[in-house]
């Protein structure tokens, strides 16, 4: 079960998940017969009885009678051939996956049948109200609220994006096998696309071969708003709006989103070469072109649909003015009497029919329908990664597969754009070519647009010629023309074209799409037509105001350290010294003294190292970017003043330059700069960081002036928990937190937490509902920011349904943490007692992780750790610096290796020691009365609860076995004894009689896993041992890998 979704996992009819898993596994049986015939299907089965038989032994106490069946299992596998193994491995890990796209679907089954859905609009909004808040108050707050999910690419999405697609489909046949209308013929040929599916996915090369590019990682995310968040975000503010009307009496505003989306993919190149200034510039820019893609298709809609001519006096005067327009345009170019010149086929070869010619597939249907993907005639934008073809050759030749759709913009891998012709023009941001090169793409692309107006011309007469057309049709037509060439615009500017577009007949700002669409809104209000306003209309302006004209604003990403070296070659070039050798006080001062400056402090002609440039380019594209497009600059591994001050120094300076460049202001404002609290250490710095920034004048005054007197603190979950473990790590976050509000209410300056969590608990993962109602009082005032990480973005946001679910989940968690903020612990004892368990816990972490000398080579032995690199899942590498300790290893390897063993040592680690040596001195009923008023505390406990749920000690102990050295075995019978202490004090505290008491539904599903997922693990360890003594053996290599796939298919998670 997803870690982040089981607070849902009790709406789910077990009934119903057994039924379909059921089919899909005979299905899968099947195709098995078929494919590895009837012989090794008898002994997938025995396998499969063998390990259902030992768990059923062992979940009923009968551990010796267990033990001797998984002897027997492990002992038949060990006996396996390699190509046995390899089909073992491929069947249980679809039977895994399949049983996981059940769940799945069932959550939607259940969310759509209950009546009364818990943490939904209705049910928090009925709970406010009757607890006394106001009507007034609750719309206020509602509509003041500023929540915004942060898609990331950490590597953690562990299935190819091929095999996405088919999961996602044979979740809606799922679906469409619900139907209480299908027939019995509707029936079997729903079983036969069922059966094509399995087929498909069974004959599908489950493994990346190819490493992803940071731009691959880009389109997976832009792929994620196009199959669900387009279709998820209007259902979502429907329902938001249907409450409040329902519970104040006023709908939600059309222009306000409660939620919006930003995106680290393509921006973070904190620790990853392979993130470029220009590969940002690239991606940013493709997400605008998306995002006007999905816009001229809805407009495509629309114009069908608004077919009415009563309209208001304002919108007739603009429907008036395009006809003029247009029509001084037709007789100016008939008067010349001679074909248009290539510059200005450039300008209107892009020009939109007046009226659509063909209806849109399903532009009939009201928009509440548009959750299954009929298709569409206009060309969609797929974007498919290495998964399915390279964008660009490393020769130079275009890739032969067909194009999915015509004009879209081509990357090369290193997300330089690609000329018509296949080559890869790498240049800078602001772009340099030979006149020979220039003239070549001006021909192309010349060539490429002749006949186009001509053609529209004999599709369809003039709509100047036609009295009495609709003039909704009219003003969307000409809205449909300044997108195509909006479009247009931005192909030239990632083909680093010459772009010659007015500003004018291109939309660089949402306010600027949104002033016609309003006024078409305003329009049919006014003529009794409100049911057609609140309609497509309605949702179209809402996807605007949601996404604007770039779907999710990128942020960047950089680790303190190399801003410092970038102020270290400026400083010894102008010869004031090495800045990082200062004080913390000289830091301050020079970078104040030059931000109040009006110079720019970098000279043109500065020479600097690769790595150094490579900084000065990220802000040169950030000032050429903008904040229309970006979201804000993020600072890893921040622990000083100087830090933020820095990037502000640089940020301004850039600025500067590229104005000068452009001759006018950079386009939008400058971005927030965002410090990123890691280790402990900088977690209890945190405050002291923020007050001296806000005493500092200059600082507090741009954040007034800039920022709306809003400052952003980023917390991060992962680097923390992997520095202090998981219980320590959740302490000092929670005591950062409340430092940080405490510093910016001190000056009287707002406070938005940003929050890196990962997908498994180890990372800060947990259900989101929980998560946020257990932080500090007065953290979250209206405002959150959160990071979606890896598989957790597929399963939170891959279906348009559960992304719904998840939307509402976080509005209503953030407003109940607004007005009703959890409750702080009762008395200062309480928190004297979480000092001393973080103390004891802490201390009992280091010395097992950092500081015993046996432990690196007991977690190189014990896990997968060193043969993750093969799985090819992330641009970046797993580690920060060349190193083989611990401390350089990302958090990521470090959680999914221990996750693959069912060990999930990183998420308990120290917290039985910490417990046992409070309720030692006595203060066990304090635990418990902690548990039960205490929100933060009681979330902490339960999420260290439902990992010990998941943990397997027999399974972690057969690693040990087979690959530990005989003298480290001790190490690991040691750190399962103290699992087992750990497991017995967490149900003390908590009170339940055994683990997850208290989510039946979630023992339940783990349980259901058991008979595929232990022998998945029983194969991990033998194909393990073999891969150890011939790793060059590359069948070995792809059969352990597929056992990864496996048991994060059955673990649901993987870092």
């Amino acid at each position: 079960m997803t870690d982040t979704t089981d607070d849902i996992a009790e709406e789910i009819s077990f009934q119903s998940f057994e039924d379909d898993f059921k089919l899909l596994g005979n299905l899968l049986n099947d195709v098995l017969q078929r494919e590895v015939g009837a012989q090794f299907m008898a002994k997938i089965e025995r396998i499969r009885l063998l390990a259902l038989s030992a768990s059923n032994m062992r979940l009923s106490g009968i551990e010796n009678m267990a033990a001797l069946l998984e002897k027997q299992l492990a002992s038949e596998i060990s006996e396996m051939t390699l190509e046995e193994a390899l089909k073992l491995a491929r069947a249980f890990s679809h039977y895994l996956t399949l049983m996981g796209i059940a769940e799945t679907y069932h959550r939607v089954r259940k969310g759509r049948s209950v009546t009364h859905l818990s943490k939904s609009c209705d049910d928090i909004f009925s709970q406010l109200i009757q607890g006394g808040v106001t009507p007034d108050d609750l719309y206020d707050t509602v509509c003041k609220q500023e929540v915004e999910i942060v898609l990331t690419a950490h590597p953690t999405q562990i299935n190819r994006r091929t095999l996405q697609y088919k999961h996602i489909r044979i979740a809606h046949l799922l679906e469409y096998n619900d139907r209480p209308d299908l027939g019995h013929e509707d029936r079997e040929m729903l079983i036969e696309d069922l059966v094509r599916e399995i087929t498909s996915i069974w004959q599908t090369d489950e493994l990346r071969r190819h490493k992803p590019t940071p731009v691959d990682e880009a389109r997976a995310g832009l792929n994620i708003v196009e199959q669900s968040l387009w279709k998820a975000v209007p259902h979502y503010l429907r329902r938001v709006s249907t409450a409040l009307k329902k519970h104040t009496g006023k709908p939600l505003p059309l222009t306000c989103t409660p939620i919006k989306f930003g995106s680290w993919m393509g921006g973070d190149r904190d620790g990853n070469p392979n993130v470029t200034a220009k590969v940002t510039r690239d991606v940013s820019l493709l997400s605008r072109w998306m995002a006007i893609d999905l816009y001229i298709r809805e407009i495509d809609s629309l114009r069908f649909e608004l077919s009415m001519n009563r309209c208001n006096d304002r919108l007739s005067r603009l429907a008036q003015e395009i006809l003029e327009k247009e029509t001084l345009s037709e007789n100016l170019r008939e008067s010349r009497n001679q074909p248009l010149s290539r510059s200005q086929l450039k300008l209107h070869g892009q020009q939109a029919p007046s009226l659509p010619t063909q209806l849109p597939d399903r532009a009939g249907l009201p928009a509440c329908t548009d959750y299954t993907d009929g298709g569409s005639q206009y060309p969609k934008l797929e974007l498919p990664g290495t998964d399915y073809m390279p964008l660009a050759r490393e020769d130079g030749r275009e890739n032969s597969s067909k194009d999915l759709s015509p004009n879209i913009p081509k990357l090369s891998a290193n997300g330089s754009s690609a000329n018509s012709n296949g080559s890869s023009t790498a240049v800078t941001s602001r772009g340099s070519f030979s006149s020979g090169q220039l003239l070549a793409q001006r021909k192309l692309f010349a060539e490429s647009t002749i006949g186009r107006s001509s053609f529209h011309k004999l599709l369809e007469p003039s709509s100047a010629l036609r009295p009495g057309i609709a003039p909704y049709r009219i003003v969307l037509g000409d809205i449909k023309e300044k997108l195509m060439k909006t479009r247009r615009r931005l192909e030239l500017l990632l083909e680093d074209l010459p772009c010659e577009y007015d500003p004018w007949d291109y939309y660089e700002t949402k306010d600027q799409f949104l002033e016609p669409l309003l006024l078409c809104y305003e329009s049919l209000q006014s003529c009794g037509a409100g049911i057609l306003a609140d309609g497509r209309l309605a949702d179209l302006i809402r996807r605007v105001s949601t996404f604007g004209m770039v779907l999710m604003k990128l942020d960047l990403r950089q680790e303190s350290g190399r801003h410092a070296e970038t102020l270290d070659a400026i400083t010894k070039y102008l010869d004031m010294g090495t800045y990082s050798e200062w004080d913390e006080e000289k830091k301050l001062e020079f970078l104040t003294k030059e931000l109040k400056g009006k110079r720019p402090l970098v000279p043109p002609t500065i020479e600097v190292a690769p790595d150094v440039k490579e900084v000065l380019d990220t802000f040169f594209v950030a000032a050429e970017l903008g904040s229309e497009s970006l979201g804000a600059y993020v600072i890893s591994m921040a622990s000083n003043a100087s830090d933020v001050l820095a990037v502000e120094l640089l940020q301004k300076d850039a600025r500067l330059a590229v104005s000068g460049e452009l001759g006018k202001p950079c386009p939008g404002g400058m971005l927030r700069v965002v410090p990123l609290f890691e280790t402990v250490k900088d977690l209890r710095g945190a405050g002291s960081v923020i007050r001296k920034l806000l005493s500092i004048d200059w600082y507090r005054e741009h954040i007034v002036k800039n920022h709306n007197g809003h400052q952003e603190v980023m917390v991060g979950y992962s680097d923390s928990g992997k520095d202090a473990g998981r219980f320590t790590a959740a302490w000092e976050l929670y005591k950062a937190q409340g430092d940080v509000v405490a510093a910016c209410n001190e000056f009287g300056i707002k406070v938005t937490l940003f929050h890196g969590r990962g997908g498994s608990i180890g990372r800060g993962g947990g259900p989101t509902y929980l998560a946020i109602q257990s932080q500090p009082p007065g953290s979250v005032m209206g405002t959150l920011r959160s990071t979606e990480q890896g598989e957790m973005v597929q399963a939170k946001f891959g279906l348009p349904q559960i992304a719904t679910r998840q939307l509402e989940i976080y509005t209503t968690a953030v407003l109940l943490a607004t007005l009703r903020p959890p409750q702080p612990p009762r008395e200062q004892k309480w928190c004297n007692l979480m000092e001393e368990i973080s103390k004891i816990s802490c201390q009992k972490y280091r010395s097992t992780v950092y500081e015993n000398p046996e432990f690196l080579a007991y977690f190189q032995e014990a896990t997968p750790q060193a043969e993750l690199g093969y799985l090819n899942i992330g641009s970046r590498p797993t580690r920060r610096k060349a190193t083989t300790g611990i401390g350089h290893l990302r958090a990521i390897p470090w959680i999914f290796a221990w996750t693959q063993t069912r060990f999930v040592l990183p998420a308990w680690l120290g917290v039985g020691a910490g417990l046992k040596g409070v309720c030692e001195k006595g203060h066990t009923e304090d635990l418990k009365a902690m548990y039960k008023e205490w929100p933060f505390f009681q979330s902490t406990v339960d999420l260290i609860e439902m990992v010990l749920g998941k943990a397997d000690i027999p399974i972690a102990k057969h690693y040990d076995e087979v690959l530990v050295s005989e003298s480290r075995r001790e190490l690991g019978a040691e750190l399962r004894r103290e699992l087992m202490m750990t497991e017995k004090h967490v149900l003390v505290v908590s009170g339940h009689e055994k683990l997850s008491e208290n989510n039946k539904s979630l023992r339940r599903l783990i349980e259901s896993r058991l008979s595929y997922l232990n022998p998945m693990n029983m194969l991990q360890v033998e194909v393990l041992r073999r891969l150890r003594r011939d790793d060059e053996n590359n069948k070995l290599r792809d059969a352990l890998l597929i056992t990864i796939n496996g048991i994060a298919a059955g673990m649901r998670n993987t870092g």
